[in-house]
């Protein structure tokens, strides 16, 4: 029977294994042999509950009274139930390439686990005020880059990506000072929480700042409780064991950044902190999905000039980040040759899993064909090229019209994807390119109707462009929360046809608006 959140039975399965500081603190420090540090959440002055999650929290087990009092001073970090022993967890890792140290949960709090049946549901606040590992910040954040994550862990969890999931969005009833674009021109905004849900948030860099401290002690025993928690099919010992896990962490790692691919996703902020051991998306940041296909687009503001979370560069950093995480294993094998040579596997899962990929997209068995290999090199650069609306174009690839076409009807019914008018020598580029894919579903073994129910599938119509994002939050500030709930009943049927009134290009006027085409890490 589904229980009140307040009422619920919390585990406390890290605390209880692991050690660490047992004394709540808010004082930033440097927490040697500890894996956390007990933290309580601040208090806010008038919280308010803007969404939840009802799907999700039956899936807990929560009762649906959600806006109850003291649910809502739950998810607001008002108050802690009897059985929650809320921390933080300490990690460090690589950003942007350098090893940063210490990092640690300096916003979130993780109240607790949740078991229900053979699932594991850890919940976690963010922006619920400063831990031990708070650094220089308030450890609040703010309502849009709230609205932002929680609208789009949602949102991605429909489109079928693995994910870390979002509860609720509370308004905290409190302004948080934030300089939006760390150029000196700090505003106060609304301040928000996001309650986070997944099995775990463990990270690459939980790992990393035991070896960076040579802990080795502490990080077998992170290790075996992993591997017994998350991946109890793994029955070896010894080296064996410890090439399973990673083996699973690689693949996980390689099936998620296929999806992102897919859906034309761009993380922005692909550090080791922000990878998963569970191969979900972790910390929706300065995120976006693609609108015209740009292989070198990268949302984040601080991720330019070098660009190197650009949208294709995501599978070269995934394995950078797993060789990264590879060295923090070492230590614990005997034969670390062995896991080198495992490293170098991921290559092979993601080639398997992007193609698959990118077969389901265009509706056809195998593009892993030398002849598939070029077609999708030369559909790339048109793309590109031509400017085209990736979601747009994939959509109405659906819809082609089998067999003979002229150019100008091949043109009228692309009309809508592209971002600037094309010359006559990329009509005639475009045109001929569509002939070849033609050519391609006329040789394949699926009939015109299961080609197009693979790529249905496969392609969604629906996407959380940064520009309605943006909107949402604007207009949730002033008061409205129309746009913001219609976004949230569009983004849990991207397939359908049912919110076409989102289907169409970013307008002219979101080219270059701030929060809508560039982002920084300002939350």
């Amino acid at each position: 029977m589904d229980r009140k959140l307040d009422e619920l039975e919390f585990e406390n399965n890290f605390v209880n294994n692991f050690k660490g500081n047992d004394q709540v603190s808010r004082t930033p420090s440097e927490t040697l042999d500890s894996l956390y540090t007990r933290a309580m959440p601040t208090p806010v002055s008038g919280p308010r509950l803007i969404a939840y999650s009802s799907e999700l929290a039956s899936a807990m087990g929560i009762d649906q009274g959600a806006e109850t009092r003291e649910s809502v001073e739950i998810l607001s970090g008002n108050r802690v139930n009897r059985t929650m022993i809320p921390y933080a967890a300490c990690y460090g890792g690589f950003q942007f390439g350098h090893w940063a140290n210490q990092l640690g949960d300096g916003r979130a709090i993780t109240l607790g686990e949740i078991s229900k049946g053979n699932q594991i549901f850890e919940l976690q606040l963010k922006g619920a005020g400063q831990t031990a590992y708070s650094r220089r910040g308030d450890g609040r954040a703010v309502l849009r880059s709230s609205v932002r994550e929680f609208l789009m862990s949602e949102a991605m969890f429909y489109l079928g990506v693995p994910t870390t999931r979002a509860l609720s969005l509370v308004d905290t009833g409190d302004k948080v000072l934030r300089d939006m674009f760390y150029d000196g021109n700090s505003e106060y905004e609304n301040g928000a929480i996001v309650s986070r849900v997944a099995p775990s948030f463990l990270r690459f860099g939980n790992f990393q700042i035991l070896y960076a401290r040579g802990e080795v002690s502490n990080l077998e025993d992170l290790l075996n409780w992993s591997v017994q928690k998350f991946y109890p099919e793994i029955k070896e010992q010894g080296d064996q064991k410890i090439i399973s896990f990673f083996r699973e962490v690689s693949k996980r790692t390689s099936r998620m950044i296929s999806e992102w691919m897919r859906v034309g996703f761009v993380h922005g902020v692909m550090n080791t902190d922000n990878m998963s051991i569970l191969g979900l998306t972790i910390d929706y940041g300065p995120f976006s999905f693609l609108d015209n296909f740009d292989p070198n687009f990268t949302p984040n503001t601080t991720d330019l000039p070098g660009r190197r979370y650009a949208f294709a560069k995501q599978p070269s950093i995934a394995l950078w980040n797993l060789q990264r995480f590879a060295e923090s294993l070492m230590p614990l094998m005997q034969e670390t040759n062995l896991l080198e040579d495992e490293v170098s596997n991921f290559k092979e899962y993601y080639t398997t899993d992007y193609y698959q990929m990118m077969s389901r997209k265009y509706g056809l068995s195998n593009l892993k064909t030398e002849e598939g290999e070029e077609f999708l090199d030369q559909m790339r650069s048109l793309l590109y090229d031509c400017k085209v609306d990736m979601t747009l174009f994939f959509q109405y690839l659906i819809d082609l019209a089998r067999g003979e076409a002229s150019r100008e009807e091949v043109m009228n019914h692309f009309n809508e994807c592209f971002y600037r008018e094309l010359s006559e020598s990329e009509q005639r580029e475009f045109y001929n390119l569509i002939k070849v894919y033609k050519s391609f579903l006329e040789k394949d073994s699926l009939t015109t109707s299961e080609s197009r129910q693979i790529m249905s599938e496969a392609n969604p119509r629906f996407i959380l462009r940064n520009y309605l994002l943006q909107k949402a939050s604007e207009e949730l500030e002033a008061g409205d929360d129309t746009l913001f709930n219609e976004l949230f009943t569009a983004l849990k049927n991207p397939y359908s046809k049912g919110s076409d009134r989102f289907f169409c290009k970013r307008p002219k006027w979101a080219e270059n608006k701030a929060g809508s085409s560039m982002l920084s890490c300002s939350s």
